[in-house]
């Protein structure tokens, strides 16, 4: 490995915990901003790949720092297109990272709402990241994979915004990855993704479907509020935790659970601090799109 090329003496500022874009070009700022939607979700340290045109490793570093890898995009970008070496990172959890590869248009629409950053890496083919508070469910990305028909062994490492795709089967046009949307500091759970339609079966549905009675209704407990509030994802300003998703998440839960909506809509009032504040018909709106969601999921199970 060809080491050296990583050791690059540039360095750019950091402004309020976000990186400088002042005096970059077009490539460069494509690169930035794909670090910057990765950053806004709290991905802190990167490995970072150059490979060949034939998909040979050139060279390696591991762990990356954010700020360390941002002074070295604008020279690595530049050697690599003149040598036509692909710039691969890999972001580092926290938090749970979902690659969606190999979509097409549509699915790529359809995921767009629960992602935080979408690419197009060649013409017609996109990829989209979607950043999980918590994953309770093993399998989750499976299903999600498997319901918009993304590339099921997706390594979780990209190519780098504003760089070439280097494929022998581009050549001589070779496709430079562009970005396509950002939602900063977008964290879903894995209520978001069934709410949108994108999770298909969960252990217990599974269960309800075979005929056996799931045994947490057989008990007839509650879902703990609690949890789901810790669950949560924080707002789109970053000032509290969202707690209509945690309202939502029990909603669901409890309903999937055997528990009836009068029933649901009845602790909902009893746990919820919102619900108390905004009253009723906040609390039945709630659960019924939790029903709703609930409703869309098991009829893909039909």
């Amino acid at each position: 490995m060809i080491l050296s090329v990583l050791n690059l003496n540039h360095h750019s500022e950091a402004r309020g915990g976000q990186l400088s874009h002042q005096s970059r070009n077009h490539t460069t700022l494509a690169a930035l901003d794909m670090l910057d939607a990765f950053a806004s979700v709290g991905a802190a340290t990167f490995d970072l790949t150059l490979t060949s045109c034939e998909g040979e490793k050139v060279s390696f570093r591991r762990a990356v720092p954010l700020q360390e890898l941002a002074s070295l995009v604008p020279d690595v970008l530049a050697r690599a297109d003149a040598q036509r070496w692909n710039v691969i990172v890999r972001p580092k959890p926290p938090p749970v990272f979902l690659q969606l590869d190999d979509l097409h248009d549509d699915a790529r629409a359809r995921v767009e709402p629960v992602s935080f950053l979408s690419l197009q890496t060649s013409p017609g083919n996109y990829q989209a990241w979607i950043a999980l508070s918590e994953i309770r469910e093993p399998d989750s990305g499976r299903r999600v994979r498997a319901s918009v028909g993304a590339d099921p062994s997706a390594s979780g490492a990209t190519r780098v915004a504003g760089s070439n795709n280097f494929k022998a089967k581009y050549a001589p046009t070779f496709p430079i990855v562009a970005i396509c949307h950002v939602t900063a500091g977008l964290l879903v759970d894995e209520a978001a993704l069934i709410e949108a339609g994108l999770v298909r079966a969960q252990a217990a549905e599974r269960e309800r479907v075979s005929g056996d009675t799931p045994r947490h209704v057989r008990t007839r407990r509650w879902p703990s509020y609690e949890r789901c509030l810790a669950g949560a994802p924080m707002n789109h300003e970053g000032s509290a935790i969202d707690s209509s998703r945690a309202d939502f998440t029990f909603c669901l839960i409890a309903l999937d659970w055997g528990w009836s909506m009068a029933e649901t809509v009845d602790r909902l009032m009893d746990e919820s601090a919102k619900a108390k504040e905004n009253g009723p018909r906040y609390a039945n709106l709630t659960a019924q799109h939790a029903a709703d969601a609930l409703a869309r999921r098991r009829a893909q199970l039909r």
